[in-house]
Parts: C-alpha cells; sequence; structure tokens
C-alpha cells in the first residue's frame, strides 16, 4: 500500500475533533460516558476508508489495531485492579483514616500546595504518578474537598505534583524510556530534565499557593469536627492503618510492578477491615455467617460500596463503584486504541510525521517541532509511550546532525510527551486519572498548571539557547 497525503492523512483527525467538540456541545461533561466512544471508532472508520483507497488490506488494519490494544493491556489490568483496591481501602477504613488525620494537620490556606508537595514526594518514591494518584491521590481529593475546594483544582494540584515526581524519578517507566530511545544515559536525562522541570514546578507551586490563600472556601473547623466525628461513628481508625499503603509504596519502590503491587494492597486492604471494622463489615448484613461476609467482599470489590451518612458530604466522600466504575474509562482506551491502529495501519500517522518533520530546520524549530509531534501522538494514539518512542526514532539522527546532544531530545520528549498525556480525555492516561478520581479530564486540565507549563518551558529554554547541549 502507498502512504496517504497529509490532506488525506489528516481527514480522520479532523473528523475527530470535530465529532468531540459536537459531543461536548450536546452533552457537556458526560460526553466521556459512551459519545466518545463512538466518536473514536467511526474515526477509525474514516480513518480505514482512506486507508482502503490507498490499497491498505483489512489484515495490515488489523494488526494495528491488535498492536495497539496490546500495548494498552497492562494499563486495563491496572485499571481493574485500582478499581479494586479503592474499594478495599474504603471499607477497611484506610482512606477514611487518610481524611481524617488529613484534616487534622492539613490547613485549607495551604492544601494546594501541600496536596502538590505530597504526591510529588510519593512520585518521586515510587516513580508511578498512577500508582501515586490511586492511593494518596484518592484521600486528597476526600480532604479537599470536605474543605469546599473544587474538584478540578485539588486534582489539578494532585496531577502535577505526580506527574512532577513521575518525571523526577529514576524509577519512572517513561524516565527511563526517554533516554533509552533517544540515546542517553538516564542520570545525563535527569539532571538535563531539571533545567525545565524545576522551574515549572516552582511556577505550579507559586500559582496554587496564590490561589489557596485567595480561595473562599466554608471551611471552619466545626466542619472539620463534624465530618471527623462522623467518620469515628463508622470506622475504626488507627495508625496501624497505614501499614497497608506503606507495604504498597516500599513494593513499587524496591520495583515490583504495578499490578502485583495494586493487587497486594487490595488483599491487605481486605484483611484490614476483617481486622479493624469487623464490626462494621458485619452491620452491612443481616446474616454474619461465612458466605454472607464473603458475598459482602467480593460486591464491594466489584460492584463497589456507598456508605450513608447523616452528613451528606460524608456520604459523596465514603463511596466507591469497585471493579466496574473502571469498566466505562477502559471502554475509552479500547476505542482510543482502535484509532490509533488504524491510523497506524493505514499510514496516516506516517504521513502527518513526515510532514512535521520537513519543519525541522533549525535548532528551535526541531526542538518544538519535537514537541508537537509529542503531542500529535497522545492526541492520535492515545498512548504516552507511543508519543516518547515515536518521535525520538524520528528525530534522533535530526539532532545529531545539527549537532545537539541526545539528551535535548529525551528532555523534550518528556516535557511534552508525558505530561500533556493526561489533558486528553480518550489518552490512557487521561482516561484512566478521569476514571480514577472521578473527576472528568475536561474539568482538570485547566489547573494542571505543571502539565500545561512544562512544553512551554523546553520551547523557552531553546529560543533563548539557554543550556543547549551540544555534542562534544
Amino acid at each position: 500500500m502507498k502512504m496517504p497525503s497529509l490532506p488525506l492523512a489528516l481527514i480522520p483527525l479532523l473528523f475527530l475533533l470535530l465529532m468531540l467538540a459536537s459531543n461536548v456541545f450536546v452533552f457537556g461533561d458526560d460526553a466521556l460516558s459512551f459519545s466518545n466512544q463512538i466518536a473514536l471508532i467511526l474515526s477509525a472508520g474514516v480513518a480505514a476508508i482512506i486507508g482502503k483507497t490507498q490499497g491498505a488490506k483489512n489484515n495490515q488494519l488489523m494488526e494495528g489495531v491488535i498492536q495497539n490494544i496490546g500495548q494498552a493491556v497492562p494499563a486495563l489490568i491496572v485499571l481493574l485492579l485500582i478499581g479494586s483496591l479503592s474499594a478495599s481501602w474504603l471499607i477497611s477504613g484506610i482512606v477514611p483514616a487518610m481524611i481524617y488525620y488529613g484534616l487534622e494537620i492539613l490547613h485549607p490556606d495551604w492544601f494546594l500546595v501541600s496536596a502538590c508537595i505530597i504526591c510529588a514526594i510519593v512520585s518521586i518514591a515510587t516513580g508511578s504518578s498512577w500508582g501515586t494518584i490511586a492511593t494518596v491521590g484518592i484521600a486528597l481529593l476526600g480532604i479537599g474537598k470536605a474543605m469546599g475546594f473544587s474538584e478540578g483544582l485539588i486534582a489539578g494540584a494532585i496531577i502535577s505534583g505526580a506527574y512532577f515526581g513521575d518525571k523526577m524519578s529514576p524509577l519512572s517507566d517513561t524516565t527511563n524510556l526517554a533516554p533509552a530511545v533517544s540515546g542517553t544515559d538516564l542520570f545525563t536525562h535527569i539532571k538535563y530534565m531539571t533545567i525545565t522541570t524545576v522551574p515549572s514546578f516552582v511556577i505550579t507551586l507559586i500559582l496554587f499557593a496564590i490561589i489557596g490563600w485567595f480561595y473562599v472556601t466554608d471551611y471552619n473547623v466545626s466542619n472539620t469536627e463534624i465530618i471527623n466525628a462522623a467518620i469515628e461513628e463508622k470506622f475504626n481508625i488507627s495508625f496501624s492503618l497505614f501499614l497497608v499503603p506503606i507495604i504498597v509504596v516500599v513494593l513499587i519502590i524496591r520495583k515490583m510492578p504495578a499490578a502485583p503491587a495494586l493487587g497486594i494492597g487490595t488483599l491487605l486492604g481486605v484483611l484490614a477491615a476483617f481486622v479493624f471494622q469487623f464490626d462494621f463489615i458485619t452491620s452491612l448484613s443481616e446474616q454474619n455467617d461465612f458466605w454472607s461476609l464473603y458475598a459482602i467482599t467480593m460486591s464491594t470489590l466489584g460492584q463497589g460500596i456507598s456508605i450513608a451518612s447523616d452528613n451528606t458530604m460524608l456520604s459523596e466522600l465514603l463511596s466507591t463503584s469497585g471493579m466496574s466504575g473502571m469498566l466505562n474509562t477502559i471502554w475509552l482506551i479500547i476505542c482510543a486504541m482502535v484509532f490509533g491502529g488504524v491510523m497506524s495501519g493505514a499510514r496516516c500517522l506516517e504521513a502527518i510525521s513526515k510532514a512535521l518533520l520537513s519543519f525541522a530546520s533549525g535548532r528551535t524549530s526541531l526542538i518544538g517541532t519535537t514537541a508537537m509531534s509529542s503531542i500529535f501522538m497522545n492526541l492520535t494514539a492515545s498512548d504516552q509511550y507511543l508519543a516518547i518512542v515515536v518521535p525520538g526514532k524520528m528525530y534522533e539522527s535530526a539532532y545529531k546532525e545539527q549537532g545537539l546532544h541526545p539528551a535535548n531530545l529525551s528532555r523534550t520528549l518528556e516535557d511534552a510527551g508525558t505530561v500533556t498525556s493526561v489533558l486528553i480525555p480518550w489518552n490512557t492516561c487521561g482516561a484512566t486519572q478521569a476514571g480514577v478520581l472521578g473527576v472528568a479530564t475536561a474539568v482538570y486540565w485547566p489547573f494542571c498548571f505543571f502539565c500545561l507549563i512544562s512544553p512551554f518551558a523546553t520551547l523557552a529554554v531553546s529560543a533563548f539557547n539557554f543550556r543547549i547541549k551540544r555534542l562534544a
């Protein structure tokens, strides 16, 4: 088959953007429930038609789809485990304990900054933004909502901190992947990345500090006392509950893959529920025999639970949808992978990538084109790993030809590829964090300051020729 022309290759992407805009106009925040999935499938159909006109065979298009979905399978498994983990940590009292002590310690004026820093520290230690958001992030979201902050603002602080830590951690998969495809070593990459990443994070903290200082909430000490009293009424609160998340963090630090670490965290959460919250568990069933308790446990992990309370806010905080709550996100990711796979099989992505490469004539345009290519791959291929690998291999020789050290390339891939993935609703990262936190991507992305600033930071240092590393 021959490669389509640039105008032809852009048709599926333009069709998708038109449909997504229409869905937002008609359905608003509910667009992720079903309409965007349909838009992605229909756009894949448009790409398939274009591919067929260029001589593509059905098996070539399907091969791209299978390969793309195969790459997403680990993320889908992690999503299901995150759903069960959040359910087990709720009935065990772990999340309620985090909210309880968080309300005691954190102050509203500095909550956003504190949430951002806490997530950054945990993410650096674990090398996982997903793990950080699924554990500490969920608890911080509950604390922030109890203090009266908007969901989008809290999620923005959590994600900003988690992705800063992910970028700077030597344990992170993307932090290892970027230098590997660029031709440099890990610690040169991290050292050179601080030039853009640290200033971006400092600006982020300043913005959250200003917002937190002037943000008007209905929070007062009596609200904290009421919420904590309601939590104590339902759960046995103890510092011993923190042993479970500590074990999970240690497992991830010791480089255990996310899926088994989250699975162990789920099982430990169930064990903690029967050790610390046995009275609460038995109160959920009229019969307290083995099979009744087994049914409660399985139902909670699979379908979630909503704990009733006289306090409306607490009832909202103490609810989770379990594994089933992740199914809509998984649906979205699979549809996005189908679109990306057909675009790849029809050689549309190749045509657009070559067109972008033609703009890379000088230092600034090369770095800018690399950043745009990574963002484009996040939009079309819907996967942050492809947003690093494809531009990384595309531009590797171009950087050498211009005498630029590969660290310039690896840093740009992270500044534009890793962090923007979470801003796109149908990307694996954007869909995952929206599903985990229960906050739509369109609601939180305006407040993900670190992720928004990072691409501009990498362009700024290039434009001013600041600390641009050259080949010897």
